[in-house]
């Protein structure tokens, strides 16, 4: 009785407005007591014309009241804070509260499904002091009460109805389901148990199964993962072979027809010499007889005449020599050889296109005019913040310019520190083209990157075309070289321009390099997946400067 007595006495001590105990208790002219802070704030956010009034009661006083602490009330609720059980819990969200407290609620420890209600540790002790030889039937506390009781008797849900398939309670097995076959609720939970364990191990059973078939699964993907990059290892290997192989075949045309040319300016500078030589003669030979066409002695006249008469063959040299060295025979045959490992080659893509028939693959448009591209032209501007020191910025953000002194750029995480480097603030999406002026003397590199490269240190994981996250184009005519993860690919570019487009179609995963002037020869394309926006990028190479055009489209 005396826990009953402290429950009384705490609900008297709790402040109306915040409903816990009473903190810094004042007591206005009407008698009611609130904490300080509660009063002042409900006056000082009701302030209408002077006039204010209880919460409760609604008096209202004029003037405003001056408030003091109640010291005795204080005291009081001193006294009842140390009443309160050391183990009791103030109820939070997601907690059952006692049905008894009032003012602050505890949370819930039990529940009593005769009384229907849930109590807390104290409240629940007086419940089973009221209740002895525990006649009430207690379970732990849940907040699923009324679902455990029939709506139309107030009783507990007891009896399960097997031919309803529903909870009922006693008075509804005796009159809606007197004929039914019913059982107690615990029996059905004991059957009903037994399906649960069977279908627990059925579906363990197929988990496992299914973890089974799911790591079966991630070989089956690993272990193709691992053979298409073997077969593109392989492949660039082989590429590589038969680069090498054309560039000794080209090396070996051009040591041929250099010796050709050599031999045949040999042969003609011997000539050339003799033609000079028989000149001078002539010409020495003339003057002789210049000179003997002046004088009066008739023996000396005709006897050196004799001796300077033209003597030899009167055929040039240069009729030995034909009307001229041509090489066209050559180029056609050079010519000849293209056609033909163009034609094969394309057979073969063919060939190697049948044997991945479910597969779709999307090589993207192929624009036979610049306007085609310039369709998909967007403007981009390079990034001050991630331009490395050694690089000027001008052109409305559109130039940069390689120095030998550091630029006084402020420090940033998203700038090159080592590498001279710089990327575009806008990245790619979706199909994009765009263009770039170069001088065509200085090394320029064309980049494409994903903003989480490295920036920090001169390694591999910074520098473009050196890693898994950026492409790079290097041009320096007539030598055009293409990285991605740190392979070289050596290009063959017969023509180079001072201008340069770039496209590239994000979802099919293309990129693609132009020389731009009257008509667009490809660089250089590139089929394979973004994972990742990509931003343009440039390298540069010492005094070199790069432009990104504009174009009005």
């Amino acid at each position: 009785m005396a826990e009953a007595r402290i429950s009384v006495a705490q609900e008297q001590f709790v402040c109306p407005i915040c409903l816990d105990l009473l903190m810094d208790p004042v007591t206005i002219p009407c008698g009611h007591n609130y904490c300080m802070n509660c009063i002042t704030d409900c006056w000082n956010q009701k302030d209408l014309k002077g006039i204010y009034s209880c919460p409760q009661c609604r008096k209202s006083f004029t003037p405003r009241p001056d408030l003091c602490k109640n010291l005795m009330i204080a005291e009081m609720v001193e006294k009842v804070k140390k009443t309160e059980p050391q183990d009791a819990v103030l109820a939070g969200n997601g907690d059952v509260k006692c049905d008894v407290c009032t003012g602050r609620k505890y949370k819930a420890v039990k529940s009593c499904l005769v009384c229907l209600n849930s109590y807390c540790q104290t409240h629940f002790e007086s419940h089973e002091e009221f209740n002895p030889g525990k006649r009430h039937k207690v379970i732990e506390a849940t907040g699923r009460l009324q679902e455990m009781i029939c709506q139309k008797h107030n009783k507990i849900l007891e009896v399960f109805c097997r031919t309803d398939q529903q909870f009922v309670c006693v008075l509804c097995v005796m009159n809606e389901h007197r004929n039914h076959e019913t059982v107690s609720a615990a029996e059905e939970m004991t059957k009903m148990q037994g399906h649960l364990r069977e279908m627990q191990r059925t579906i363990q059973q197929t988990i496992r199964q299914r973890e089974n078939e799911l790591q079966e699964l991630r070989e089956t993907v690993e272990s193709h993962k691992q053979s298409a990059q073997a077969a593109v290892e392989d492949s660039e290997k082989i590429f590589a072979d038969l680069i090498r192989s054309i560039e000794r075949s080209r090396s070996e045309v051009t040591e041929l027809i250099k010796a050709q040319e050599r031999a045949s300016v040999s042969q003609l500078g011997q000539l050339l010499e003799e033609l000079k030589q028989e000149i001078a003669d002539l010409k020495r030979r003339e003057a002789e007889l210049e000179k003997l066409s002046d004088t009066d002695d008739h023996i000396h006249f005709l006897q050196n005449l004799r001796s300077l008469s033209l003597s030899g063959s009167s055929e040039s040299p240069t009729d030995t020599v034909g009307s001229g060295l041509s090489f066209d025979d050559v180029v056609k045959s050079v010519s000849k050889l293209r056609d033909k490992l163009n034609h094969y080659c394309k057979e073969q893509i063919e060939n190697i296109s049948g044997t991945v028939k479910h597969v779709k693959i999307f090589l993207g448009p192929e624009f036979e005019t610049r306007e085609g591209y310039l369709k998909y032209f967007r403007q981009f501007t390079l990034d001050p913040n991630t331009m490395q020191k050694r690089l000027c910025l001008s052109e409305r953000n559109r130039m940069i310019t390689g120095t030998l002194t550091d630029q006084p750029y402020p420090a940033h995480p998203e700038r090159f520190d080592s590498v001279v480097q710089v990327l575009c603030r806008e990245s790619v999406s979706g199909r994009c083209y765009w263009e770039v002026d170069w001088d065509q003397s200085k090394c320029l590199g064309l980049s494409v990157s994903y903003k989480s490269i490295s920036r920090k240190g001169r390694g591999n994981e910074c520098m473009f075309g050196r890693n898994n996250q950026s492409w790079i184009l290097l041009c320096s005519p007539p030598k055009y070289v293409f990285l991605h993860n740190n392979i070289e690919n050596k290009l063959i570019v017969t023509s180079s321009s001072s201008r340069i487009g770039v496209y590239v179609d994000h979802g099919a995963g293309i990129l693609s390099f132009y020389n731009v002037s009257d008509k667009m020869t490809l660089i250089h394309k590139v089929h394979t997946t973004f994972t990742q926006p990509l931003y343009p990028g440039f390298s540069l190479g010492k005094n070199a400067s790069v432009k990104l055009c504009y174009i009005t489209t």
